[in-house]
């Protein structure tokens, strides 16, 4: 897994980020991460430095002044990983609702199998999520569905937030117009690339909720999925014309 990243973005996270890191780094040597820490009142930050002690090579924190939303934090992961030239950069949570266990499914699609982008598909194979309660499994579900039809996307899971980029993906795009910040930056990234004619595939993996913690889902954020979508797919049209 030479020149892999896995981005981490942190808010209120000490509570699961020294295992996560851990588990994460031991999947292969050759991995880093990077936690983009919006300021945790609860010091996950600080908790990261001590364990860079640990991992002086292979973890690296990046401090952002507050909270400013799921997108902004990667795009700002995405950006200091393409500097340092990482080929193979991943999108991952902090909360153990992805299992490091699916990196190397992830990051073999890209590196031997041929794709451009592999997103950690939910819906892939059926409906794979543990301990979501039944409502949120199906607005989960309903929501791509909603997307494919709206965009034309032959992805099951978009607003998957388990995903590996190559790095060309990333260069190809301009990442100061991703406008997004919640699950819709999910889509609005597959949806980029897609519209570039990037492979992108799906590999089945099984989404747990977290057991510690807070959940960061808010009605604004499904609100900005819901009418995002519309927009970015009218833009794409007229940029069309």
């Amino acid at each position: 897994m030479k020149g892999t990243i896995v981005i981490i973005p942190t808010y209120n996270e000490v509570e699961n980020i020294e295992a996560i890191i851990k588990a994460v780094l031991s999947q292969s040597v050759d991995i880093h991460i990077l936690i983009v820490d919006d300021n945790s009142p609860d010091l996950t930050a600080l908790k990261v430095k001590e364990l860079q002690e640990e991992f002086p090579k292979r973890l690296f924190l990046e401090v952002r002044k507050e909270k400013s939303g799921l997108g902004t934090a990667y795009i700002h992961g995405f950006k200091w990983s393409l500097k340092r030239n990482y080929n193979y950069i991943f999108e991952m949570d902090a909360d153990f609702s992805h299992n490091p266990n699916d990196i190397e499914k992830l990051y073999s699609a890209c590196h031997d199998e041929g794709a451009d982008v592999s997103i950690g598909s939910r819906y892939i194979t059926g409906v794979n999520v543990v301990n979501w309660p039944m409502s949120r499994v199906l607005m989960s579900y309903l929501a791509s569905k909603y997307v494919r039809l709206i965009t034309g996307m032959k992805i099951h899971d978009t607003t998957a937030g388990f995903v590996c980029y190559k790095k060309e993906v990333l260069e190809s795009i301009n990442l100061d117009t991703i406008k997004f910040i919640g699950y819709a930056f999910q889509i609005e990234m597959k949806f980029k690339a897609y519209l570039k004619r990037f492979n992108i595939v799906e590999v089945p993996v099984i989404f747990t909720d977290r057991t510690k913690g807070e959940s960061k889902l808010s009605s604004g954020i499904i609100s900005e999925a819901i009418f995002g979508v519309i927009s970015m797919k009218l833009k794409s049209l007229l940029k069309k014309q």
